[in-house]
């Protein structure tokens, strides 16, 4: 007599399905039909994951907003300059420049032995560094490097007093 190759599952979302198993090797299709029946349906399984692909869209623009709320903020209070790019680019880079001078402060302050004076040279340096590529290339380099990486900016990363330059 031949293994069953059609199984009627109850999901776990309530709805009763036949499933075709015979794909599946005939010693692993019971293991798979009470894996299956553990399961919502496909029907169900779609539907929650469209609404939670919307869920996540909405979560995601709050809290881009959120954070470029806090950065321009920080950006206005440290009189950082605005950055060089594209719109998206400029946001993106504003956010990772605030994270990146925020975790840097952390790291070599508040936990290092870097003196305020000390600090006050590295945010010097880095309002010069007004391309967002450039702070989109650090997004995650090591807080403590931030020194260094700021002193091997290039030229073109920086502004420049001279509009003609």
């Amino acid at each position: 007599m031949a293994v069953k190759t059609k199984w009627t599952l109850e999901h776990a979302c309530g709805h009763t399905k036949i499933v075709d198993l015979s794909d599946r090797p005939a010693d692993r299709r019971a293991g798979y039909a009470r894996w299956l029946a553990g399961r919502a349906c496909s029907d169900c399984w779609m539907a929650s994951r469209d609404n939670d692909a919307e869920e996540k869209a909405t979560w995601l623009k709050n809290k881009r907003a959120e954070e470029q709320a806090e950065a321009d903020a920080w950006a206005e209070q440290y009189r950082m300059l605005a950055l060089d790019g594209t719109d998206r680019a400029v946001a993106w880079g504003s956010r990772c420049r605030h994270q990146l001078m925020s975790a840097a402060y952390s790291a070599l302050v508040l936990e290092g032995d870097t003196t305020e004076s000390e600090w006050e040279a590295v945010e010097d340096a880095a309002r010069t560094v007004t391309r967002a590529g450039w702070w989109l290339d650090q997004r995650e380099a090591e807080p403590a490097d931030l020194p260094e990486l700021l002193q091997a900016a290039a030229n073109d990363d920086r502004s420049t007093e001279n509009p003609y330059a």
